[in-house]
């Protein structure tokens, strides 16, 4: 056991470390430059033809399906769904902890560039995907590794990693957190992770045995609403405090920039802290460059690929920028960031101190809640798709996964208290192992996006010069 948990703690230094992070970022710095900085020049043009389009009547291209397929909306909803997670509350909350007020800056950095690297997966996604037998569209990075650059071995890489990392990313994880909610929210000392458990297991059954359409179906409906409702709470107790943003601001950008000596440390130690934990936040917040999104966009009715990528700029505005910042924000002004709370324990105690009541906190962990069940019905899709990849799409394969996502949400749960498993390291070392792969499927993502440039380069200059880039 010890050996495992120290080679798994070497690869997760690699694969979380500088290198990498500078890897991600750097991909995003060369397609926005191929690209020609979409997001930035086309940002009013996109907001349009995304966010808008939601106001519009509900036969409105994002909101009409070919009858087999998912909406542009659906599809972006499911995405959406399984960024924003426990991450944009508890993972932000650490962040800042590790790395000081400036992290916040350099994930938004992280989050500018990651805009052009989730367009470029999805255009690509689209652009490459399959039609199964039944109309059904299916794709995603294993699909456009093996079509454009015929390399299959590269693909079921990514696909072995995807299906791997989605029972402890996309489900033991999020089980666990929504576990220790309940039992925070209900405030009894009864321990209820058996009951929520099994809670899970069948309210997450019955949505995923209707696959991607009734996955689609629910996130379209819970993530516009979780979205608003933690946007609501969060903007609310800034308001409240209006008085301090200010100095919140300047800490941040002060904080991003200090090239002071920590502790006796190295020179420039703090500003290293800030980059190094703001912009591996940013990446795992919003998912950019790993190749989980395009995954739910390809199975989007959207016959157009650049079209459907546009809404790869809005998923990562609204994950990082928007989502993200109000949880950064809201730490930052409770001035509790000291190290002695972290994660979401931290976001609710700051929103409990800031508004005087318990029930600010308690809106947190309801929150939480939420984006924890988003993230698993998001990733189950996603974990499907990989293993129907290896395996052919075979049915009985699909139901397998089905059964055991499910049996490791009630375990997931369960683990997260010591009067069901005292030795809880086992499962630990399994969540770590499950985040290493989860940033593993990075790196035949990024060398598909790298080595397909070109391919999602002209498809937007055709997009914006024809209307069009079929």
């Amino acid at each position: 056991m010890e050996v495992l948990e120290d080679i798994n703690n070497s690869v997760h230094g690699v694969v979380w470390g500088p290198i990498m992070l500078l890897l991600l970022v750097g991909t995003g710095i060369f397609l926005t430059v191929r690209c020609r900085f979409l997001q930035a020049g086309k940002f009013g043009y996109i907001w349009r033809n995304t966010f808008a389009t939601l106001f519009h009547r509900a036969d409105s291209a994002t909101h009409r399906s070919d009858g087999t397929n998912v909406t542009p909306f659906q599809a972006v909803s499911t995405a959406l769904g399984s960024t924003i997670g426990v991450g944009n509350v508890a993972g932000v909350a650490g962040a800042i902890v590790a790395g000081g007020p400036g992290a916040i800056f350099w994930m938004w950095v992280s989050a500018f560039f990651g805009m052009c690297t989730k367009y470029a997966e999805i255009v690509l996604a689209v652009q490459y995907r399959q039609v199964g037998p039944d109309g059904t569209h299916y794709g995603g990075p294993m699909y456009y590794i093996e079509k454009g650059l015929h390399m299959k071995w590269l693909a079921a890489l990514f696909a072995l990693l995807g299906g791997l990392a989605s029972f402890g990313i996309g489900n033991a994880t999020q089980a666990a957190e929504i576990s220790v909610a309940v039992n925070n929210l209900t405030g009894t000392g009864f321990d209820s992770s058996l009951i929520t458990g099994i809670v899970l297991m069948v309210l997450v059954g019955v949505v995923i045995l209707g696959g991607m359409q009734r996955i689609s179906s629910v996130t379209s409906y819970l993530v516009p609403f979780m979205a608003l409702f933690y946007i609501i709470i969060g903007l609310s107790v800034i308001v409240f405090n209006a008085g301090a943003v200010p100095g919140v601001f300047g800490d941040i950008f002060a904080g991003a920039f200090s090239f002071e000596a920590v502790g006796g440390g190295v020179f420039g130690y703090a500003i290293f802290q800030a980059m190094q934990n703001g912009i591996a936040r940013g990446v795992f917040s919003n998912e950019a460059g790993l190749g989980s999104a395009p995954i739910a966009h390809a199975a989007s009715s959207t016959k157009d690929p650049v079209q459907q990528g546009l809404w790869g700029v809005f998923e990562v505005f609204v994950d990082t920028i928007i989502v993200c910042t109000i949880t950064g924000l809201v730490v930052l002004l409770s001035g509790l960031y000291d190290g002695s709370l972290t994660g979401g324990a931290l976001t609710a105690k700051a929103v409990e101190g800031l508004t005087g009541t318990v029930w600010g906190g308690h809106f947190i962990r309801v929150a939480l809640i939420l984006f924890a069940l988003s993230t698993i019905l998001g990733w189950e899709y996603y974990g499907e798709t990989c293993w129907g990849y290896l395996t052919g799409n075979r049915n009985w394969v699909r139901y397998l996964y089905k059964a055991m996502f499910l049996v490791l949400l009630c375990v997931g749960a369960i683990s997260s208290s010591s009067a069901f498993l005292e030795d809880t390291s086992a499962l630990n070392l399994m969540w770590s192992i499950a985040d290493t792969l989860n940033g593993m499927m990075a790196i035949p993502n990024l060398i598909g996006l790298l080595l397909l440039s070109g391919v999602t380069a002209r498809l937007t200059k055709q997009y914006f010069k024809t209307g069009s880039s079929l």
